[in-house]
């Protein structure tokens, strides 16, 4: 019986034509696309948590904005963030299976979380899957934005709670380097220049060092990591700032602060925050430091 049940698919279309999706699944017909077409590492989706979450974020920031611009009604705006929320809380993130090398800048990710949403949301709503007329991947989830600001914003937030997490455990061998600086304050060891001894000192005068010199690559990385605060979330394309979208910037960005005490701004450099890769590499400068 389970396994017939395991089989039952439900159709749904695109611009391209009709496919058979596995009934279970709350992603749809795009991100079945997705998987055939973007077999290339061995690295997907669902093993990236924070990366999921931070796409809920972004999605439960323009749902409210696009709710506060009367563009989603309070139904459809409600279930939406309903799902967000659920995400957020760790659940249904075996949905999202896509591979993480994939062509289409980021669409493939993008219509994953749009579908896994618009599915979830449509079962709180009383409807079944697929039944996109009441809340649609495209249309409603996905209204105002694109993959062009939506899948970038998405990174920024993800490699910036990914940073929050990264210094806790660092405080954490701080304060370890610390303690131990204390216990061996009395050992005396040779101290060592150019492969060579030199003046004597304490083997906790080295463990203050180490502190030391992690206490001043946390500095760098929470610099380094205040640029993933801007964002290009509100303009449709990747180069034109005719394409911004009146509203839609200062709302998500009121919702980003309200929701996670965090002060996101708009990015006046569009093209630079959706193709640059100036700021990763100043973050992962700064991890090279610390990992030396």
């Amino acid at each position: 019986m389970e396994q017939n049940l395991s089989k039952k698919t439900r159709t749904e279309s695109d611009l391209i034509g009709s496919r058979e999706v596995p009934e279970s699944a709350l992603y749809g017909v795009q991100t079945l696309r997705g998987i055939e077409n973007f077999r290339i590492s061995k690295f997907h989706l669902n093993e990236y948590p924070l990366f999921i979450q931070a796409l809920a974020i972004t999605k439960m920031g323009a749902t409210v904005a696009n709710r506060e611009l009367d563009l989603l009604t309070e139904e459809q705006a409600d279930a939406i963030l309903r799902a967000c929320k659920e995400i957020l809380e760790g659940k249904h993130h075996e949905q999202f299976p896509v591979d993480m090398i994939q062509g289409g800048a980021g669409t493939t990710t993008n219509m994953n979380a749009n579908e896994v949403i618009a599915n979830r949301a449509l079962e709180l709503m009383g409807h079944q899957r697929g039944e996109y007329q009441f809340c649609s991947p495209n249309d409603h989830v996905n209204r105002s934005q694109s993959t062009n600001d939506a899948y970038p914003t998405a990174i920024h937030i993800g490699l910036y709670y990914t940073h929050l997490k990264l210094v806790k455990h660092l405080e954490v061998l701080i304060e370890s380097f610390r303690k131990k600086a204390n216990e061996f304050a009395h050992v005396i060891k040779m101290g060592r220049t150019q492969l060579e001894d030199a003046v004597p000192m304490t083997l906790g005068q080295t463990f203050n060092g180490f502190a030391s010199i992690l206490r001043h690559e946390v500095k760098n990385l929470d610099f380094a990591a205040q640029d993933f605060l801007t964002v290009n979330m509100g303009c449709y394309g990747y180069w034109n700032r005719n394409h911004r979208r009146t509203g839609i910037c200062g709302e998500v960005h009121c919702r980003f602060a309200q929701d996670y005490g965090i002060g996101y701004q708009t990015s006046r450099r569009f093209g630079g925050s959706y193709f640059g890769h100036f700021l990763h590499g100043r973050l992962f400068g700064s991890d090279e430091a610390y990992c030396c």
